[in-house]
């Protein structure tokens, strides 16, 4: 439920209506939206006095929700949300671009990398540092000798660094060294990681899992928000299907359909939907045509030498064409790159 007050309501008009939601055991998230504070209710609402709550002094309205998760959904907020992160807005006109490759493995590997995003455009600079692998005996990351590789490179270029954390005990150490925490597709229900995000107030990449639904996303966004963390931004990265040709299938539709259901930013990792280099330039432009406000991309150096990743990495000289082509598309739909 959406408690709306007046333009003209005072502070302790507000403050009145939080100590009555606290003292119903309910939680109240405010939040001011064109001039009116807003004030989302969560709890059990049963048996609640709607029209007392409507009576209270300076409350123009109140708005019933039909989605479950309620912090991330248009019924909560309708204008779309903005997540800064140092001087890149993503969910604004510019479609936002993170580059870099899959795993951290050397300084000279990642600081080439970190230049070639640099030189092409790009505006953040994406790394793993600890790499959940489906074998045990694949190359699992530099751990925190990887983040500070992270750092460095950021300190070189002046670019923000996205990064993964697997488990709550890890995100006190990456959130030092990292700008935007990613909750990769295997731990979307992860939900003692979300809660452990949720309380950091950083911004937070979340993957939706290969098997996973929209509202199980929505749902999972939830547990961050739900937690006082705004700063959240949904990545379609492919599903699983029957097909075996790419390696996951990019619901494309997710995209649009997310636009309808939540005021979150959304953005589209088209490297591990599609598994192969040669197909991610049209699935980026694609993504951005959609309406997509940004695009998750793995670059390597050299990618057939790439620890992890290399068939779905892009060249140096492929990221580049990749970003001189979509700028004509962002432009198409009233943006820019």
């Amino acid at each position: 439920m959406v408690i709306v007050m007046k333009p003209t309501a005072a502070q302790s008009d507000i403050d009145y209506v939080i100590r009555r939601a606290s003292s119903l055991s309910l939680q109240a998230h405010v939040s001011d939206q064109n001039g009116h504070t807003v004030i989302g209710l969560l709890g059990d609402l049963k048996g609640l006095n709607l029209d007392a709550l409507a009576g209270l002094r300076g409350v123009e309205g109140i708005r019933l929700m039909t989605q479950p998760f309620r912090l991330a959904s248009r019924e909560f907020k309708r204008e779309p949300t903005t997540v800064c992160v140092k001087d890149c807005t993503i969910g604004g006109r510019r479609v936002v671009v993170a580059a870099g490759p899959c795993s951290v493995e050397t300084e000279r590997q990642l600081r080439n990398a970190a230049d070639v995003v640099k030189r092409a455009g790009g505006h953040l600079l994406r790394g793993g540092a600890f790499k959940p692998r489906s074998s045990p005996y694949s190359f699992q990351g530099l751990a925190e000798e990887g983040l500070k590789l992270l750092a460095d490179a950021r300190e070189a270029t002046g670019l923000p660094i996205v990064t993964e954390v697997l488990s709550s005990e890890q995100v006190p150490l990456v959130g030092r060294y990292a700008d935007v925490l990613q909750i990769g597709a295997r731990n979307m229900q992860n939900f003692a990681l979300l809660r452990a995000v949720g309380e950091t107030r950083m911004p937070v990449l979340l993957k939706r899992s290969m098997m996973s639904t929209l509202e199980e996303l929505l749902l999972s966004a939830e547990y961050i928000l739900s937690h006082g963390n705004p700063n959240v931004i949904l990545c379609e990265r492919g599903i699983r299907t029957f097909e075996t040709y790419t390696r996951n299938t990019l619901d494309i539709s997710a995209v649009p359909a997310l636009k309808e259901l939540t005021h979150l930013p959304v953005i589209v990792d088209p490297s591990h939907a599609t598994g192969k280099a040669s197909l991610v330039k049209a699935v980026s432009k694609a993504a951005v045509a959609a309406g997509a406000d940004g695009l998750l991309i793995e670059v390597h150096p050299e990618p057939e030498n790439a620890l992890s990743d290399g068939s779905q990495s892009l060249a140096p000289q492929q990221f580049v064409e990749l970003m001189r082509e979509v700028e004509p598309i962002a432009e198409a739909v009233g943006r820019s790159v």
